[in-house]
């Protein structure tokens, strides 16, 4: 069974930093590309970034980019976000989800061709 677990939200104040963790198993780790998505109230669920299964390609939506990081460590299995210089236009549930790609370098930014995905975590950022 599959399981992707987003750890590392919570509330925090315009401009502070906080790194989000998805810790994956039952899964081969290094043969997904992993990728953090958001979803804000009353809005759809919207790409942030992502990440090849090798690490080495990452792409990231042009709101985060310069602020958010992608890294992904394939021996624990784990995907991390880091987030910097936090907006109150970064509150959101955030999740990863992983999709299966025979390239080590491919990164994917549609929702629907991620397979599997986290329960999500909420970010709170006030102003």
């Amino acid at each position: 069974q599959v399981q992707l677990v987003e750890s590392g939200g919570g509330l925090v104040q315009t401009g502070d930093s906080m790194r989000l963790s998805c810790a994956a198993s039952g899964l081969t780790f290094s043969n997904y590309v992993m990728g953090w998505f958001r979803q804000a109230p009353g809005q759809a669920r919207e790409f942030v970034t992502a990440v090849s299964r090798a690490g080495g390609n990452t792409i990231s939506a042009d709101s985060v980019k310069g602020r958010f990081t992608i890294s992904r460590n394939n021996a624990n299995s784990t995907v991390y976000l880091q987030m910097n210089s936090l907006k109150p236009d970064d509150t959101a549930v955030y999740y990863c989800a992983a999709a299966s790609s025979p390239s080590y370098h491919y990164v994917e930014i549609t929702p629907s061709n991620y397979h599997y995905w986290g329960q999500g975590t909420q970010v709170t950022v006030s102003s």
